[in-house]
């Protein structure tokens, strides 16, 4: 089954480790302003969740939201939640640890499309 939002194992280690100091967390896919167009990794429940954004799915047992507006822009891409060394989103969990997440994509192929549009 095709999957809107994956992640490497990096970033699911990443997210075992905040989730063992700060709780369950979540991700907000950022679309720019001042921290750029970042994954966020937030508490559980510390970024509202308004009714313009759309769950992608979970990593690592965590939800990922993208605002709706975005989200028409990327629906045609799978995202693929990466970590890199260096300092990321300040709002984000794991700027902290010298990490950050980082979003990369990659194009559903036709039969993954019909799929998620099914």
């Amino acid at each position: 089954m095709a999957e809107r939002v994956t992640a490497t194992e990096s970033a699911l280690e990443l997210i075992a480790v905040l989730v063992a100091r700060h709780g369950p967390v979540m991700f907000h896919q950022s679309g720019g302003c001042c921290d750029g167009s970042s994954p966020m990794c937030y508490p559980e429940g510390d970024l509202i969740i308004g009714n313009q954004d759309v769950l992608l799915g979970e990593i690592g047992g965590a939800p990922f939201y993208m605002h709706k507006n975005q989200f028409d822009y990327w629906k045609h891409t799978q995202l693929i939640i990466d970590v890199v060394d260096g300092r990321g989103g300040m709002f984000s969990l794991e700027g902290v640890e010298g990490k950050r997440f980082l979003t990369r994509s990659r194009i559903f192929t036709d039969d993954e499309q019909k799929e998620l549009n099914s």
